[in-house]
């Protein structure tokens, strides 16, 4: 797994790393019952202090991303049913918002999201397929 972090970013690190989990997820890169390199590994291949990889990775196991386990470490979680949780369904919510604020009719929110929804999914979207 590669991850590439931008500390210049307004965004904090763990958050940064957080989220290219979850793409990574996503996409396939990472699969159901793949361990995750250890807390001080992923640190120091990224540069970062070890504190924050463990925040990151506490979060995802409290998101259900992802299975802590003393002897195995960090494993990439078996995914749940097909339900959408409260976290993802308020911040689907958020961009909504964002985007009518900024003026984005709902033809073309539904349009990106859909390529979002591609792309997070490691397919091509019907765009890129000259569709």
């Amino acid at each position: 797994m590669i991850v590439e972090i931008n500390t210049q970013d307004a965004e904090p690190i763990y958050e940064q790393l957080r989220d290219r989990i979850v793409l990574g997820i996503a996409s396939g890169e990472l699969t159901p019952g793949e361990a995750l390199p250890s807390v001080r590994r992923l640190a120091s291949d990224l540069g970062i202090n070890f504190h924050t990889v463990n925040k990151s990775y506490a979060a995802l196991s409290a998101e259900g991303y992802l299975v802590i386990d003393r002897r195995r470490g960090a494993v990439v979680a078996r995914p749940p049913s097909g339900t959408s949780d409260a976290r993802s369904t308020r911040r689907l919510l958020l961009a909504a918002a964002e985007a009518i604020c900024r003026g984005t009719d709902e033809t073309a929110f539904l349009a990106l999201c859909s390529a979002c929804y591609q792309k997070a999914s490691g397919r091509p979207s019907n765009q890129e397929n000259g569709g």
